[in-house]
């Protein structure tokens, strides 16, 4: 028998267990190193162990996980710790299912997690429901590996018995649990960490990602579309380097298109961090935490890592995966396949008369909200009528947000929001964190109407509307994704994105920002499809005072 094909590539190798950098040739076999031969001389490129993205919803990017590899393979990134927790509110287990069957033989890590909160909460309708026993069912499952963000942390701190159950099954199963609780601190934050908890990717200050550091906890460094939370944290890179990893949470199209972890590492690596310190957080950290078998440049090793120009410019060169050059430079090395659309979308198109707010009362509670910002605040202030009716009130920056329930039709909920500063048009979208219901905002009723019933007939997407015109990126695979590549879904997405700069909003992404304002576990008030919310009470709330 002849002996495989041997691989032999030169560089600089950044060596993050032993912390030393030194000229080598490498020889691959087989998909592993066989050998490392030091060339005893500077190399013109340098190898490093390639990324992970230690937390992230490959739904975000609105393609599917075999297009998102796609392209995170070029900016050097060879597995991501993702959470199917979007397409598993609006599909359940089934949604589960088809992310693993999509990403399946693709050589990247992909490493899915069971959604901890499906429903987020009761207050609010899904698609979906896993309960403790179902996820006691996943989580026994090889191709499952942590239990994820475990966002109702009212239900941890009150020893919820279906909250403890799944828990309870993730210790049972031996996988590790993640955390989502923004304003832990104290006693409350300790209790959150004695249930189980070890990670945390919502920490915005860095005195917070200290007390979380030193009561044991991992914090990742988040640098997404939604939020950037690098410039507030990265001190903790140097105070506790073994506990840090680096995640994006969610990386919209347009974000994916142009970078992965490669930017926090490059950001991290110009502020003159540890080198080793920084690969770390970027590859090593997330491979112990969630036991993924990526190799780190080592003799035997899994023939895992990139190639780039230098430590400056972080140019991706070469990304390897198990010995396979997926990406060469210029372009992705497999194929991408067209995928199989499914969907949970029930709902029927609307009525003007079903956005009318009759007037009960002299003022009403306003949400207030900030650009790439998930917390908000409440206003009171007195309401705009004609007829008797509640409008939008462009002068005062009081627009009618509408929420309108995808998965059976229903009368939609309406509050009004301040801070988007839209002056023309409506915007809706099947994108609303974390049940995905139709969200919509709006200066008139026959905009929103035009805009949401868009959305309805293509079963999913994100629609602007003015005056007659409609565009229209839809997103067909669970009202979620759409079914081309990354960077045509992010050209149509750019397209979306000129179109709402011309309703004359001063915000970076009002799309991003409108996405968040059904998230009801993020403070402080926001609207489901059931009513007004108050997430720090964590009960419904009247429209009017």
């Amino acid at each position: 028998m002849n002996e495989a094909k041997t691989l032999a590539i030169r560089g600089n190798l950044v060596d993050i267990i032993n912390r030393r950098t030194f000229g080598a040739e490498i020889s691959i076999q087989n998909g592993r190193i066989k050998k490392i031969i030091p060339t005893g001389q500077d190399e013109a490129s340098y190898l490093l162990p390639g990324f992970i993205d230690a937390h992230v919803h490959i739904e975000s990017s609105m393609v599917t996980p075999a297009a998102f590899i796609h392209a995170a393979v070029r900016h050097g990134s060879i597995g991501a710790v993702a959470d199917p927790h979007e397409i598993a509110n609006v599909m359940g287990s089934e949604g589960v299912e088809y992310m693993l069957d999509n990403a399946k033989g693709i050589p990247f890590y992909t490493w899915l997690g069971v959604p901890s909160c499906v429903p987020a909460t009761t207050m609010e309708t899904s698609g979906a429901i896993i309960d403790a026993d179902e996820t006691a069912r996943l989580l026994e499952r090889e191709d499952l590996h942590f239990l994820a963000e475990m966002m109702n942390y009212p239900g941890v701190l009150n020893s919820d018995p279906e909250v403890m159950r799944k828990i309870e099954s993730a210790k049972q199963a031996d996988k590790p649990i993640d955390g989502h609780y923004p304003l832990a601190t104290g006693s409350n934050l300790k209790a959150y960490i004695e249930a189980g908890i070890s990670t945390d990717h919502e920490t915005i200050s860095l005195e917070k990602g200290r007390e979380k550091c030193q009561l044991g906890m991992h914090v990742l460094i988040r640098e997404g579309s939604a939020a950037k939370n690098f410039d507030a944290l990265h001190p903790l890179l140097k105070e506790y380097p073994e506990q840090i990893m680096f995640c994006t949470d969610d990386a919209h199209p347009s974000f994916l298109n142009q970078g992965h972890i490669n930017r926090t590492v490059k950001k991290s690596l110009d502020l003159g961090y540890d080198r080793y310190d920084v690969l770390r957080a970027a590859s090593y950290n997330p491979a112990m935490h969630y036991k993924i078998p990526i190799g780190f440049l080592r003799e035997g090793d899994s023939a895992d890592f990139i190639q780039v120009n230098n430590l400056k410019d972080l140019t991706i060169q070469a990304t390897y995966i198990q010995g396979t050059r997926v990406y060469d430079g210029e372009k992705c090395t497999f194929p991408l396949q067209k995928p199989i659309h499914r969907n949970n979308f029930h709902t029927k198109p609307i009525t003007l008369e079903k956005l009318a707010v009759k007037a009960k009362g002299k003022q009403m509670r306003v949400i207030v909200c900030e650009d790439r910002e998930l917390i908000t605040k409440e206003e009171l202030h007195p309401v705009h009528t004609f007829d008797g009716f509640v409008e939008s009130d462009t002068e005062r920056d009081i627009l009618k947000l509408v929420i309108l329930n995808r998965y059976q039709t229903a009368p939609p909920t309406i509050a009004f929001i301040k801070g988007t500063g839209l002056k023309l048009g409506a915007i809706a979208q099947s994108i609303s964190h974390d049940s995905h219901n139709i969200i919509a905002i709006g200066v008139t009723d026959f905009e929103l109407m035009q805009a949401i019933n868009a959305v309805i007939k293509a079963k999913g997407g994100i629609a602007v509307s003015c005056m007659d015109e409609v565009t229209l990126l839809p997103l067909p695979i669970a009202g979620l994704m759409n079914d081309e590549s990354l960077e045509e879904t992010s050209r149509r997405y750019e397209e979306i994105e000129e179109k709402i700069k011309r309703l004359k909003t001063p915000m970076d992404s009002l799309q991003m920002t409108l996405s968040f304002m059904g998230l009801l576990v993020i403070p402080s008030l926001k609207l489901s499809n059931n009513g007004l919310f108050n997430s720090e009470t964590f009960q419904f709330t009247s429209l009017f005072v």
